[in-house]
């Protein structure tokens, strides 16, 4: 059974104010008994209570710097909460940044191989998917190519579709669209409308609140790292207008 747990998870960060000191400076300080440096902790997220069920389609929305992607990596298992827990059952896809996973020197068709097999996919598997992964990025002649000549839209659209290949039990993505031509996102929706209609698991964080209404079920509202809404798209939506007006 997918699912996804959330239980009072809190993730505290450290930005450091002044730039590294000069030599004299580091021995000033040294000799004076003073440590160098400022820091301010802030909480990125903070006792954040959420369970994600099989056939949800969650969007996350927010301000910038509201925690949106922060959560998604702490589900991912990238973040680790220093407080609360975070239980996730069933197989994770996670599509966070453009390009992550590829090695820019191989071509788009070997890295069909080796972003799939960091995803965990098997060579058997992918030597099955290979020609309907190129056929849905439309890179045809452009697979042979090294990825690191690639646009971003390219790289979004050979991310997606690896990542998508095999319908995964939990999908996480973080403005996935964003780049892509209007004919790649049609394909797109379509396919992740596919996998939810088979009762898989989807969260995603996007500015687009058109794209979210469309896809999502769900949709939840971050500020400064606190759940402060959660419900249908509309409701959701609405108390995020009435939180910027304010």
């Amino acid at each position: 059974m997918s699912r996804i747990e959330v239980s009072d998870v809190s993730l505290r960060f450290r930005l450091y104010h002044d730039k590294s000191p000069n030599l004299k400076d580091y021995v000033t300080n040294f000799l004076r008994g003073k440590s160098h440096g400022g820091h301010t902790d802030f909480w990125a997220l903070k006792n954040i209570n959420l369970t994600i069920s099989r056939g949800d389609r969650i969007g996350i929305i927010g301000h910038n710097g509201a925690g949106k992607s922060t959560l998604l990596k702490t589900i991912c298992r990238i973040y680790t909460p220093q407080q609360g827990s975070i239980s996730v059952s069933g197989r994770v896809a996670p599509l966070l940044e453009i390009g992550a996973g590829f090695n820019l020197e191989f071509s788009g068709r070997e890295n069909i191989y080796f972003s799939g097999g960091i995803l965990g996919y098997s060579r058997k598997q992918l030597e099955s998917l290979e020609q309907e992964i190129i056929d849905f990025t439309g890179l045809e002649e452009f697979i042979d190519t090294p990825v690191k000549y690639y646009s971003t839209g390219m790289y979004m659209k050979l991310g997606f579709a690896i990542a998508t290949a095999v319908h995964p039990e939990i999908l996480i993505l973080d403005e996935v669209f964003a780049g892509g031509d209007a004919s790649f996102v049609e394909r797109a929706q379509k396919r992740m409308t596919e996998f939810i209609d088979r009762s898989n698991i989807m969260v995603c964080v996007s500015h687009d609140m058109n794209l979210l209404q469309t896809i999502c079920n769900r949709m939840i509202l971050l500020d400064h790292g606190q759940l402060i809404g959660d419900g249908s798209p509309e409701e959701v939506i609405e108390l995020y207008k009435k939180a910027t007006q304010g």
